[in-house]
């Protein structure tokens, strides 16, 4: 029987790496059901969002922590810190580096979004979803229960919401242009409209432009 206290760093770690992609999964679900206003945008709905996201932050940080104790892989802090340096497929486990930092970093903007510029943080915010989508990549081409029945029915249950709202999100984006113009050509359809009718009609006719009698002003 294997020795559970020999691996237990890289259980701890694998532990840490399947709850952050849980937690990222229902984070951006739900940021991305406030944004298509499925949920509203109150207080409560900001928390369970915000608590999600640190939540996700800490899980990151565990999972590649926790990987410095492992006594097969006996990696450094650079190692899972930085992208390209480990030598264990080293494509998969970049990817999941650049992510994770990404989550955190974006994730911890929204407290200097009024230094950052609220449009602009907006914008930078989209970014979350890159870097979720990269989380999802490096949990397949790495984790070690990637074909396992029962992870594979936790990550349909938390992602599979939010990769639909995401598709809905693109669709409607892309017919948002569409919508705006052909508003914008209605708008100036009416406004000529409004031009010609005004064009037609002289002076005389617009009321308080007739001349008065000479025995009124007396």
């Amino acid at each position: 029987m294997t020795n559970p206290s020999t691996h237990l760093f890289w259980i701890t770690s694998r532990a840490a790496g399947i709850s952050a992609l849980v937690l990222a999964s229902l984070s951006v679900g739900v940021g991305l059901a406030m944004a298509g206003k499925l949920l509203g945008k109150g207080p409560e709905r900001l928390r369970i969002h915000e608590t999600l996201s640190l939540s996700v932050m800490v899980a990151i940080a565990v999972h590649g922590l926790s990987l410095i104790g492992d006594q097969y892989l006996h990696p450094s802090l650079i190692d899972v810190t930085v992208p390209f340096t480990l030598s264990y497929k080293t494509l998969a486990t970049s990817i999941g580096i650049v992510s994770g930092w990404a989550f955190i970093l974006l994730g911890l903007s929204y407290y200097a979004r009024k230094h950052i510029g609220i449009r602009r943080w907006r914008v930078l915010h989209r970014f979350t979803l890159v870097a979720w989508l990269g989380g999802l990549v490096h949990t397949f081409a790495m984790g070690t229960d990637s074909g396992q029945p029962w992870f594979l029915a936790l990550v349909g249950l938390t992602a599979a919401p939010a990769l639909v709202l995401l598709a809905l999100r693109v669709a409607k984006s892309r017919q948002n242009p569409k919508a705006a113009a052909r508003a914008e050509a209605e708008k100036r359809a009416r406004g000529a409209g409004r031009g010609r009718a005004g064009a037609g009609a002289g002076p005389a006719s617009r009321p308080g432009l007739s001349p008065a009698p000479a025995t009124a002003a007396r």
